[in-house]
């Protein structure tokens, strides 16, 4: 151990000889590029206390000294006035000998050493900046890439830790004198603030045009917004990557942004200046508010207001939701900022604003995010007219999160941007172990102790480029968290790429490697969040997944008792006419539908304009290329089939979210009566609600689709449960994005006093099928 003054008996520092002690103190969890040190140091000062402070690979470390008292008041004070973008996890404390002559407090330069901290994720611009942001007097003003120890990007632009500067992509910006001192000063609010930077010394903006000839600008910013206002498409580099931006409330400019980068009816994100402005087009309550405002800056799924589709034609056709954020860049304030007329003060910015922004990923054909300034000029040609960026590099692409609002708290539809690398306590520790995720909306996952940490979302692994980037963010993971895995977990399926890969690496470091069943993995995702250590009854719905018996599983109820699963029923199979493209043409599950119902000679005629249509009650009788599903997703295609609400979808879930929105619109519905029923084999069979289907209008037909899924739902999982003896149950799967079935369900199932467990921290999706995967192979390590 250091000491920086020789052993003596304890005295105070005046040399009174009142009684002195002094603590090592170790404090873990996210307390590094979040001005914790110097939070420590002030802290020290007020409490007159002596020592130092320092970053290593394990968090924070520091030697104090002073009155027992004080020393107890530093503890509590570091608890529970920790900085806003702290997580402070453990703090461990122990004595040691004072020192003579020790005075005054220091912060030390950072050490090395075995990593088990993390490193923040990126959050938004903070109260402080915007008032710099927008005071002419201040030497920041309109300054793009302005931020302080409470705000900014972190993990996009970290190679690895600690979290110095030298190890950014800052390391190549020579700090002027007077950020040097705003660096060096343990009081100021920048004080190893990595990224810091101004006008003189930092990152430059530059307005490009699609030939990569920079545009002779005063000011990139306003000419964008030009640009913008105009009905041109600009490629805006943001904290995690490039985004496409066009005027939302432009329906010629949306329309050919959707054709270039060839979207179909996708919807679009939009960003609004404040929560003022995000109430113009849709319901913002409290805990909608809350989440808009948050940090994390996620996309916000909200309900349309009736006249929305007016004022945001385009934007999300057919859907009762449009998801709104709010700025999280310094970039994007400066937009609105120079809408509104350039306004001193932040006064402005509770005001509604009209300007709405479409800001959508910038990945053309489902690639990975483009995130380099020449990258962007050869992925996006073609898509953008104009591209506004800088010249500090993104490290680490990130895509916005998307999250809503569900019975009151906050669930992912994406983990991303903001939220990662949040650890996930997972209750118990276990060796390391690194998990691969799915084929569709891939994420992978590590752990480390009890903590799990999930990556961003990465894609659908269908072609080279994003399986390259799904091989980068493993081995970032592994890098930034100074982790190497002993076991690995992957799914079922052999042809997935995100299993090969699994399957590559446990052969290359000699690793032990557990294979996942699809939907055990789902629920594994809700349980690694709660702390529950008993069996339970897991209810997976979802699109496809493989199951035990080759076939292709999606309507699950399992009995899941950690490592392992007993399949307990199924949804009724129905046959996949064409196989896989029976999941993009929902007409295809209502012909299965029909043919199941005895009635094939309806299918030609009603879908006539569909090629093959005459073929298919042929094909479906022979059983020729039509393997059979349990999938629940499948069941939305085939209602949206029957009552003409989608025949092609354009997007993976359209049908299911059109026929949401149409159940939404319509209101509270009857279920069907004898609409369902449950074999000996506790097979759930919804044939003759889809028969009830066939006639009627489409938003009735919707609701009471929902509402008699939902009753069959609570009867099959309450007769399911009480049989088994079993009072928790677990809801996994990406149908559970519905909300009128997660909800509806929880309500009804508690109601039965069933405890009744849903995702929180990760997506319900396939999204979070990694973080599953890695508390099965942590439990079967264990158990």
């Amino acid at each position: 151990m250091s000491r920086d003054a020789d052993i003596a008996p304890p005295m105070n520092a005046d040399g009174t000889g009142a009684r002195l002690a002094r603590n090592r103190i170790r404090v873990r969890g996210v307390v590094q590029g979040v001005g914790f040190r110097p939070f420590v140091f002030r802290l020290a000062q007020q409490l007159d206390l002596a020592g130092w402070v320092r970053n290593d690979g394990a968090g924070v470390e520091m030697e104090v000294q002073g009155p027992p008292g004080n020393l107890s008041a530093l503890l509590a004070r570091m608890i529970k006035e920790a900085p806003p973008l702290a997580r402070v996890d453990t703090v461990e404390r122990a004595d040691c000998t004072p020192l003579t002559g020790d005075r005054g407090f220091t912060i030390r330069p950072s050490e090395g050493g075995a990593v088990t901290t993390a490193i923040g994720p990126d959050t938004a611009v903070c109260p402080a900046c915007l008032g710099e942001l927008f005071d002419p007097a201040n030497r920041r003003w309109r300054y793009a890439l302005i931020n302080c120890t409470e705000c900014g990007p972190r993990y996009t632009l970290t190679r690895h830790l600690p979290y110095d500067r030298a190890n950014t992509s800052m390391a190549g910006f020579v700090q002027c004198e007077t950020c040097q001192d705003e660096y060096d000063a343990p009081a100021h609010r920048r004080f190893h603030a990595e990224p810091n930077a101004c006008p003189d010394c930092g990152p430059q903006l530059a307005l490009v045009q699609a030939d990569g000839v920079r545009v002779a600008s005063r000011d990139p910013v306003a000419d964008a917004l030009l640009h913008i206002l105009t009905g041109h498409i600009v490629a805006i580099k943001g904290v995690g990557g490039f985004n496409l931006v066009c005027d939302a409330r432009n329906p010629e400019a949306v329309e050919r942004l959707r054709e270039r980068k060839q979207r179909g009816d996708k919807p679009f994100a939009v960003m609004v200046a404040n929560v003022a402005s995000a109430r113009q087009y849709a319901r913002v309550g409290n805990a909608e508010a809350a989440l808009l405002k948050a940090p994390e800056r996620p996309i916000v799924l909200l309900d349309k207001l009736s006249d929305a589709d007016m004022h945001l034609w385009g934007v999300a056709p057919d859907l009762d939701q449009v998801g709104l954020m709010l700025p999280n860049a310094p970039l994007h304030y400066l937009l609105f900022h120079d809408e509104a007329g350039r306004p001193s003060g932040t006064a402005w910015l509770d005001a509604p604003q009209p300007l709405a922004l479409v800001m959508t990923s910038a990945n053309p054909g489902g690639e990975p995010l483009v995130i380099d300034n020449t990258e962007a000029l050869a992925r996006l040609a073609g898509i953008a007219d104009l591209y506004l960026m800088h010249d500090r590099d993104v490290l680490v692409r990130c895509d916005d999160s998307v999250a809503r609002i569900a019975d009151g708290a906050p669930a992912f539809v994406r983990r991303a941007r903001g939220y990662t690398p949040q650890a996930i306590r997972i209750g118990r520790k276990g060796p390391p172990v690194l998990a691969f995720g799915s084929y569709l909306k891939n994420a992978v996952c590590l752990t480390r102790g009890d903590e799990a940490f999930l990556s961003q979302h990465v894609g659908d692994l269908s072609n080279a480029a994003t399986c390259a980037a799904m091989d980068a963010t493993v081995e970032h993971l592994m890098t930034v968290l100074a982790c190497r895995p002993e076991w690995i977990a992957c799914d079922r399926h052999p042809d997935s790429y995100a299993t090969q890969a699994a399957h590559r690496f446990a052969e290359a470091h000699e690793l032990p490697l557990i294979a996942v069943q699809h939907h055990h993995a789902h629920i594994g995702a809700v349980l690694a969040e709660q702390p529950v250590d008993e069996p339970v009854l897991g209810l997976a719905l979802d699109g496809v997944g493989l199951g035990d018996d080759g076939t292709a599983w999606g309507g699950e109820l399992l009995r899941v008792d950690g490592a392992s699963f007993e399949r307990l029923g199924h949804l009724a199979p129905l046959a996949l006419p064409g196989g896989d493209r029976a999941a993009r043409e929902p007409w295809r599950m209502a012909a299965s539908a029909l043919h199941a119902m005895g009635r094939s000679a309806e299918i030609a005629p009603r879908f006539a304009h569909q090629r093959g249509s005459e073929r298919i009650g042929a094909l479906l009788d022979a059983g020729t290329r039509c393997p059979p599903t349990t999938s629940m997703g499948r069941w939305f295609d085939a209602a949206a089939g029957l009552l003409g609400v989608c025949e092609v979808m354009h997007y993976e879930g359209e049908a299911a979210m059109r026929l949401e929105a149409l159940a939404s619109h319509y209101g509270p519905a009857f279920a069907q009566p004898g609409g369902w029923h449950i074999d000996a084999a506790n097979t759930l069979d919804l044939m003759p609600t889809l028969a009830a289907l066939t006639g009627g209008d489409a938003p009735r037909g919707a609701a009471v689709f929902h509402a008699t899924l939902v009753a069959a739902l609570e009867a099959w999982v309450a007769s399911t449960a009480r049989a088994q003896g079993l009072r928790t149950v677990a809801l996994g799967g990406g149908c559970f994005l519905n909300r009128q079935l997660a909800e509806g369900l929880s309500r009804r199932l508690s109601t039965r006093g069933l405890t009744v467990l849903r995702a929180r921290q990760a997506p319900t999706n396939d999204g979070g099928l990694a973080l599953g995967q890695a508390w099965v192979a942590i439990r079967a390590a264990m158990d």
